[in-house]
């Protein structure tokens, strides 16, 4: 078990951002019930592997909200392949639409740089 500034130099995760994902749920630490002289929460190795789980998950791009709902189930193992792949499945859609959604934009900048430089050049023969 151990303190905040510890899992925090552990996992390099700033401690602002593990109190964020503790307050969003994501994950937890506990207090010691012999101790009562303060309120500390201590975190095992659940923590920093959720944690892990957490910053991979968002490196490849799933929102926190979409971390929430599988990382207890993920990480415990129970959720089945098929719902795994269900899951990635999902994101897998969401970035193909976000790449039509950049093409889209992209030939619109294009179009609009096209039209400029022909207007710029019937202005500057």
């Amino acid at each position: 078990m151990r303190l905040i500034h510890q899992l925090s130099k552990e996992t390099g995760i700033p401690i602002g951002t593990i109190r964020f994902y503790e307050k969003s749920g994501l994950i937890s630490g506990e207090t010691k019930k012999e101790v009562t002289s303060n309120n500390y929460a201590y975190y095992g190795d659940e923590c920093i592997e959720k944690l892990r789980f957490i910053q991979m998950a968002k490196a490849v791009g799933f929102t926190l909200s979409e971390i929430k709902e599988v990382v207890d189930v993920w990480y415990k193992r129970e959720f089945t392949k098929m719902a795994q792949i269900e899951v990635l499945d999902r994101k897998l859609l969401q970035i193909d639409s976000k790449i039509e959604e950049l093409k889209a934009m992209k030939n619109q900048i294009s179009l609009c740089k096209y039209n400029i430089e022909k207007l710029s050049s019937y202005n500057n023969p």
